[in-house]
């Protein structure tokens, strides 16, 4: 049988198809049973190809996203609208009510913040369907493993029965042979 009829035989067991067939997915998983080499790990998921500033963007995400960050940021907007409030009455105020200069700071910063954010979420949307196609692939070859396990056990079980009920009849058979034998005997007679 060449290789590529094994494939195919394979695919046609487990999947019911033809290798022809199946996606990519699906013949990388027969291929790797057919090799019975063991499923690697994705590199793209190992590696980190990060540049600088898709680490950067992940960093904001991560400092931008967090409690820490909301704190601290809601500790400096007080401190602003604060320290411009007290300093009001001696006349040097950087920033007086109704705050004009913070609000321009925030509006940069969320203009900027956000799509670095989505970035960050975007590559790692990327990631996560990566890990999702390798947890794919793993949970397809484990099924079609157990499959496999199970038709060799059948086979076994199956051969099994056939030696056990050629056992059965070859001791039916002798059972019998020594129940003629016993029955002729006793029609003769006992020997005198």
């Amino acid at each position: 049988m060449t290789p590529d009829q094994r494939l195919d035989q394979l695919s046609r067991d487990l999947l019911g198809v033809s290798y022809a067939a199946l996606n990519d997915v699906q013949r990388s998983v027969i291929d790797l049973i057919a090799a019975e080499a063991p499923t690697g790990v994705n590199q793209a998921l190992v590696s980190d190809d990060r540049g600088y500033w898709d680490r950067l963007a992940d960093t904001v995400a991560a400092i931008g996203g967090s409690w820490a960050f909301i704190g601290g940021f809601s500790l400096c907007l007080l401190l602003w609208m604060g320290l411009n409030i007290g300093l009001k009455p001696l006349h040097l105020a950087f920033d007086p009510y109704p705050f004009i200069f913070l609000n321009l700071i925030l509006s940069t910063l969320a203009a900027i913040q956000a799509p670095v954010i989505m970035m960050s979420q975007n590559r790692q949307a990327a990631k996560d369907r990566l890990s999702a196609e390798h947890d794919y692939v793993v949970n397809l070859r484990a099924e079609l493993e157990i499959m496999r396990l199970h038709d060799k056990l059948d086979a076994l079980r199956q051969q099994e029965m056939v030696e056990i009920l050629r056992c059965n009849t070859e001791t039916l058979e002798i059972l019998k042979r020594r129940v003629e034998t016993l029955s002729h005997g006793e029609r003769e007679g006992p020997a005198a």
